[in-house]
């Protein structure tokens, strides 16, 4: 919104001390600050208002060690701060004229309120149940079809006539570790579904992570700081010197850094930046209350948008196979159920003593906050593998 105004009163002596806002870089650490300062104000007022709301209820789920039961009482659906964080910081510093801010806000938007209705479900019901998982799925399908046809999809040519859908995201895959020039498949259509898999399995990885205190919130922070530096290298116009030879003359060039480092370009990456930057503001405040013990848990409503914005930004940014990297901890918690129930069916046996696999540490006689310090340790690792893969290409 900012950038708007400053773009509205160009020209005149306030454009000149608003000059600032041209810059990304400043955009970025702003939406961050503006994020974490209204999360730090707004949290107690809302987490005691949740507390008020539900007094009495249990918003422990059943399928969890006996250990957990000890929470009771503790307020749930603290993601709406989450979300408003997100959304306050994107707004006043994001170029909003750009389709992926756009398209990035509604699937966060949107997976957050089908995660509003899970658990409202869950509340009204007094179970744990909530919203069955097949209406989930169609839910979370319909948001994402909305983001990739209704935002990242145009139906006219240059003249202005119907030509059909056409995508503004780019098919082709980009694998970690391999520049684009050796290895770069168009997935045409197909990419479409492949993109459907990333977002939603990566929405209901997190979902699944959301099972100790600060457990799925840190690794979200530190993914979305990862794409952060990810969308800015791939939509950034800085330029890096770089030597380059025509006609046997050799000469020193200005190339932007996104082909310096051998990766896609992505129209609007900065701009994903500033979105990436809302989301640790948003992501740190909420640790706050949600450290260990408590006061306060996300609930669908938080780890359901939270997967549905990083699966949006690996989509957006064409970082779909590395994310696999940089989401780590998602992944080993979403495949350990894989495995636990597979293992079930064909075998009658379970590998964990209880899946997700934070929950077979738990078991194991593991402390709490011991468990949760060394998934965030292992999120920092795969978050600086996947920086890695930039320079290594």
């Amino acid at each position: 919104m900012l950038l708007l105004i400053y773009e509205w009163i160009q020209g005149t002596d306030a454009a000149r001390l608003l000059n600032f806002l041209r810059y990304p870089t400043f955009r970025i650490v702003a939406a961050a600050v503006a994020s974490l300062l209204l999360g730090m104000f707004v949290g107690p007022r809302l987490i005691a208002r949740l507390r008020l709301k539900q007094h009495g209820q249990s918003n422990v789920r059943e399928d969890t060690p006996d250990t957990h039961q000890k929470k009771k009482g503790t307020p749930t659906m603290g993601g709406a701060l989450i979300l408003m964080c997100i959304a306050f910081g994107t707004f006043m510093f994001a170029d909003l004229k750009s389709r992926a801010v756009w398209a990035a806000l509604v699937l966060t938007m949107g997976y957050g309120f089908i995660g509003f209705l899970d658990d409202w479900l869950k509340l009204s019901k007094r179970n744990s149940k909530g919203l069955a998982g097949r209406y989930k799925m169609v839910l979370q399908t319909v948001f994402y079809l909305v983001a990739i046809f209704g935002i990242m999809c145009t139906w006219t040519g240059p003249d202005g006539g119907f030509t059909g859908p056409r995508l503004l995201i780019d098919t082709k895959l980009t694998l970690p570790f391999v520049p684009t020039r050796w290895f770069n498949p168009d997935f045409g259509w197909f990419y479409v579904f492949f993109a459907w898999i990333v977002v939603v399995g990566t929405s209901n990885a997190v979902n699944l992570t959301d099972g100790l205190d600060g457990l799925a919130i840190m690794p979200t922070i530190i993914a979305a700081s990862t794409f952060a530096i990810l969308c800015y290298v791939a939509g950034s116009l800085t330029r890096i010197a770089d030597v380059e030879t025509v006609n046997g003359v050799t000469r020193l060039v200005g190339v932007p850094l996104w082909r310096y480092l051998g990766v896609p370009e992505v129209p609007g990456g900065a701009e994903l930046a500033v979105f990436c930057a809302s989301i640790v503001g948003a992501g740190i405040s909420f640790l706050w209350f949600n450290a260990y013990p408590a006061s306060v848990f996300m609930g669908d409503i938080g780890s359901l948008a939270l997967g549905g914005a990083l699966g949006g930004l690996a989509v957006l940014s064409k970082n779909e196979v590395v994310s696999a990297i940089i989401h780590g901890v998602f992944f080993a918690e979403i495949l350990s159920v894989m495995i636990q129930v597979t293992s079930f069916k064909l075998t009658g046996k379970r590998v964990f003593k209880m899946a997700p696999v934070h929950h077979h540490f738990e078991l194991k006689g593991m402390a709490e906050p011991k468990i949760i310090v060394r998934f965030w340790i292992v999120a920092i690792l795969c978050g600086g593998v996947a920086i890695l893969s930039l320079k290594l290409r």
